[in-house]
């Protein structure tokens, strides 16, 4: 009687189990199979692409799925292998910001060949109908925001302008800046050169600048990491005294060196805002909305009058 009453004991249990396990999964969501996303930079040498990819990162886990980063370190060629490595390991969708706007072509066309869909985020790409959308700041807009600032404290100076042909960021942030002063003679262009939006080369294209000895009082660097290697070969060479420098980024490492008094002014740019707008554009897409095919975050003017707005050690 006692093992009779174990058994049916034992079949109710497993009875009850059953139902309830049945009636748990008949009420649960299926399981979410992670999608997986690339991200290529430009470089990882400027922080500002760590923080621009953890605004993508953090939309992107949130919902369960993976980011996977390369770094091409300024290399074109090494960009392109990277994308067609992410294609092989099964990416949805990649983030892109390229190192050249034209060279990245084969790997766009890679892309969709594989079906895999391109956000452009940062600096616009050439062929924009292989792209479904563009993220990036109003770079024209910073660029022009630096030159009035130099105009309210300048009636007139000679300007050297250290820009990055290949990355069309920093050459819309140029193009602002010209047009603003296209039609006063009393500015003047006396220097323009590639400085690859980095400090080192920055700085070594600025000291054979000054080796030249021709007479400037003016800088704008293309981004925050250029000024800064400007400003580094000025302080070596003694020679930064009266010289307004000008950045475009609102770095935390710009807006330090402003809080001293060695630097203008930057047009400040929120990298986890780009990065969270990017990531939220590629959900939308891939949950067949409409999306918009270019998307453009407005610049703020950062200086010493207004700096006590703006958190020093980050970024806006």
């Amino acid at each position: 009687m006692k093992r009779k009453a174990a058994v049916f004991l034992l079949i109710a249990l497993i009875a009850a189990l059953t139902t309830d396990g049945c009636s748990r999964r008949k009420d649960e969501a299926p399981p979410h199979e992670a999608l997986i996303f690339g991200a290529t930079y430009m470089t990882r040498n400027n922080p500002y692409f760590n923080v621009l990819g953890q605004g993508i990162e953090e939309v992107v886990e949130a919902n369960g799925d993976i980011l996977l980063t390369r770094d091409p370190l300024q290399d074109q060629e090494k960009q392109n292998e990277q994308i067609e490595e992410l294609i092989d390991e099964g990416i949805s969708m990649l983030f892109l910001n390229p190192v050249d706007w034209e060279a990245v072509r084969p790997a766009l066309i890679a892309c969709k060949k594989a079906g895999v869909a391109v956000i452009n985020v940062d600096t616009v790409v050439k062929d924009r109908d292989l792209v479904i959308s563009v993220i990036e700041t109003d770079n024209y807009q910073a660029g022009q925001l630096c030159a009035l600032d130099m105009m309210k404290r300048k009636k007139s100076a000679d300007i050297v302008i250290l820009d990055n042909p290949i990355q069309m960021s920093i050459t819309y942030r140029a193009q602002g800046f010209t047009d603003a002063i296209a039609d006063n003679p009393n500015y003047r262009v006396v220097y323009r050169h590639a400085a690859a939006g980095e400090i080192e080369v920055s700085s070594k294209v600025m000291e054979e600048f000054l080796n030249q000895n021709k007479k400037f009082d003016v800088v704008l660097g293309g981004n925050d990491p250029t000024a800064l290697g400007a400003l580094a070969a000025l302080q070596q060479a003694r020679k930064e005294e009266g010289v307004l420098i000008y950045g475009i980024d609102g770095s935390p490492d710009f807006k330090a060196i402003l809080d001293m008094g060695y630097v203008t002014g930057t047009s400040a740019q929120s990298p986890k805002a780009l990065g969270r707008v990017a990531a939220e554009t590629a959900y939308r897409y891939l949950s067949g909305e409409p999306v918009d095919p270019y998307i453009s975050l407005s610049s703020t003017l950062i200086t010493k009058d207004n700096l006590a707005d703006y958190e020093i050690d980050g970024w806006q």
